[in-house]
């Protein structure tokens, strides 16, 4: 059985639950569409955003989209001090 991974990123205008999923649904939706994903093909998928956003759990959006039976897990990034330092570096 192959095994692979997708990675992907998006922002928000605000802390709403509204601005969340709609975000994440966009994300997914264009995701799903340039891989051929299928969701019975998906092990498992992590959602992680930083600890500003908090109004609703992006997982939502997948389970929106159909994704009934994949596990889904959200999570914060660290806020490391200088993370933003470091980013504009490379």
């Amino acid at each position: 059985m192959p095994c692979r991974g997708v990675r992907g990123a998006t922002t928000v205008e605000e802390n709403s639950r509204e601005a969340i999923l709609r975000s994440a649904r966009q994300l997914l939706a264009l995701m799903i569409r340039l891989n051929g994903i299928e969701s019975e093909d998906v092990a498992n998928a992590i959602f992680s955003l930083t600890p500003d956003l908090n109004a609703e759990f992006p997982a939502l959006a997948a389970r929106q989209l159909g994704w009934l039976d994949v596990p889904l897990l959200c999570t914060n990034e660290i806020p490391v001090p200088t993370a933003s330092h470091v980013a504009s570096e490379s």
